[in-house]
Parts: C-alpha cells; structure tokens; sequence
C-alpha cells in the first residue's frame, strides 16, 4: 500500500506492506487523514520526543531507526474482521476512533499509538489496523472529512472539561491555532463567555471568531491580558479599596486562560499578565525547555493545569457535537492533498496566513 513514510528524519512516499488484522482487530481504508501539530513535532524534533517520552515514564516510544507512518486524527472505511471480532460495524461502514491499536499476546495487551509507532500505521497510509471495541460509526449525513476532525476536537473538549468551569468566568484562549479553535468551540458549547481570542496571525483571528470566540485581540496591537482582565471587573472594581482587599465588595469575574500556543517564554507571559486566583490551562505541547518564574505564580495564587488528550466518553461526545452541528468544523479545513504532498503540506503548515488543518486523502 502507498504511504508517506516518517524515515531517516524526512518524509517518504513508498509502497508499505498492508497491515493485517489480528485478534479483535479491524482493516480500515483510510479515507481522510488531518495533519496535526503533534506530527510537525515528531517531524522536527523527533529526538526529542522519543527522549522526553522515555523520561516522562510513557511506553509509547518510536524506534526512530524503523520506518514510522503518522497520521492520528481519521475517518475510515470498513474492509475486513479479523479473528476474534463480533462483527459489529459491516465492510464498508464509516468508522472514527481513539487512534490505538491493542496487540493481544496471551492475556496481555501490548497498546501502540496509531500513528506514532513502528507497528501501528497511521492515517498517511492507504489502510490501518484499528481495534473493533474502540469504533464509533459516522452518523449518517455528516461528510467524512468532518468526521476526521473528531480527534483533534476532542482535544480542545477535553481541555475545557479539566478547567472544571462554573460558567461564571470569562476565558482567554491564547493561540488560535487548530488546539485553540478546539477550546474556543468548547466553550461556545459550554456557554461560558465573552470568549476573548488572541493570535498574531490575521487568519487565525478570522478563524477564532467563525468558531465562536466574541472578542478577537491582535497582541501586536494591545495587551490580551489588559483586554481580558477588563472584561472580568464589575462596575466600581476599585482593586485598592478595603473592601476588595478583604474580599468583601464586588470582585472579578474568575478567569480562566487556555495556553494553545506551546513555544517557550508563554507561561511567562500568562503569569506576568494573569490576575489574582486565576486558572490556567497548559494545552499547547512545548517540545523545547521552558523557564517560568513560580513566584508569579505562588504571589497570585495561579491554579495551572496541564492537559492531553481526552477520554473515550469525550472523544464519542465530540462526534456527537459535529454531527448534530454543535461544532461546524469546515472553517478549519483548509486544503485537501494526497500522500505524495504531504512533505509539501508540512512545509505549508508552517505559515498560519495559508492553513489551518490539513487533511491527507491517501486513495486521492
């Protein structure tokens, strides 16, 4: 099968073998494929990843000398059972999952990430090896290439779940990249608001505000920060009066801040810019040292959370929110390229002006 194959530090376009299904396993066709931040990171410092993986305590470690297939965020075709399956989901139903692929050996389960392991193909390849129990099926209506955006917005809901919102507070999402448009439509859903936004790029601007954001900021003009924190004072705030200082008279509205940006020097700033008691969530994955300064955040009581991935209960409750439009995800979309110009996208997604996400049509 043609796939874009992660080799030798650079991408690759060759024929693979195609995978076979093994105990409680499924052969999908990959239809559609997104190209997510995470993937430029395994691009550009897989070194890194594999040595931070292995120091973080994670068992999903690439072998950077084998051949590796990317591609996590996917809608699939049905083919093929192998042994062990109840045949649940019949050849030519469209499927979405958790991107994890559950090797039996026994009664011990070795788990592999899809995308991001020498055994598991991802979505950059004409066909994956996906896990029967794990399947959901696309409702019907709702176009495939929607559908493969359930992974990465499923991240952006789950970030907003662990920022455990009242909907009392007002949120500041830093970066409108595809993670930052994930958070600002999670909390359309939530409810919660003005949602402010804040990206250099103009593009990334118009995005946050098709998604839902109500207030878009351009940090080159004015401070997020100073915008944000304004919108949380109630009228007559007077923030040396006695009354406020003990926590008596009216207060601010609490804040939350999303950090979708992931690039050192950050957390800094969200720590010199937060107000007092204010929750803030890492999403952004910084692949590079970072340096903050803790009494920022011990002299403002900063609560900070850091976050990944989501759960099976989130990742179905996404679907579910693009199929019954909750989400509209087709702002995010766009372009469309085969696996032979995914080298090319990568080089692409570099610019936020030209895309946004990217999704990799292997049979295109």
């Amino acid at each position: 099968m043609r796939a874009a194959v992660f080799r030798k530090g650079d991408l690759y376009v060759d024929e693979i073998p195609a995978p076979e299904p093994e105990t409680g396993q499924v052969l999908v066709k990959t239809l559609a494929c997104g190209i997510c931040g995470s993937d430029l990171h395994a691009f550009h410092h897989a070194h890194h990843m594999v040595d931070a993986a292995k120091r973080s305590g994670s068992s999903f470690v690439m072998d950077l000398n084998k051949d590796i297939v990317f591609g996590h965020e996917f809608c699939a075709e049905v083919l093929d059972h192998g042994p062990g399956t109840e045949k649940k989901f019949k050849p030519g139903t469209r499927v979405c999952s958790m991107p994890l692929a559950v090797y039996m050996n026994g009664d011990k389960a070795n788990v592999q990430p899809v995308g991001y392991s020498n055994v598991a193909p991802g979505g950059f390849a004409e066909q994956m090896v996906l896990n029967e129990l794990l399947l959901l099926e696309v409702p019907n209506g709702l176009p495939t290439d929607h559908a493969a955006l359930t992974e990465p917005m499923a991240v952006g809901w789950h970030a907003v779940e662990k920022a455990n919102l009242t909907g009392e507070e007002v949120p500041l999402v830093v970066g409108c990249g595809p993670v930052g448009l994930a958070v600002i439509a999670g909390l359309k859903i939530k409810g919660v608001g003005p949602i402010v936004a804040a990206d250099f790029s103009p593009a990334r601007r118009v995005l946050a505000e098709k998604m839902g954001a109500d207030v878009v900021i351009d940090p080159a003009d004015h401070s997020a920060y100073t915008d944000w924190s304004e919108r949380t004072l109630p009228e007559g705030y007077d923030p040396q009066s006695l009354l406020s200082v003990m926590g008596m008279g009216p207060q601010p509205k609490p804040g939350v801040i999303f950090e979708c940006v992931g690039v050192p020097g950050v957390i800094q700033q969200i720590f010199e810019g937060a107000m007092r008691h204010t929750r803030v969530v890492v999403v952004g994955v910084c692949m590079e040292h970072d340096r903050f300064e803790p009494f920022f955040g011990i002299n403002k009581e900063l609560n900070v959370q850091f976050v990944l991935g989501y759960t099976p209960e989130e990742f179905a409750l996404t679907l579910q929110h693009i199929a019954e439009g909750q989400i509209d995800v087709s702002p995010m979309i766009t372009g469309k390229v085969a696996v032979e110009e995914v080298r090319h996208a990568f080089e692409e997604l570099g610019n936020p002006e030209k895309h946004a996400k990217v999704l990799v049509e292997p049979w295109r």
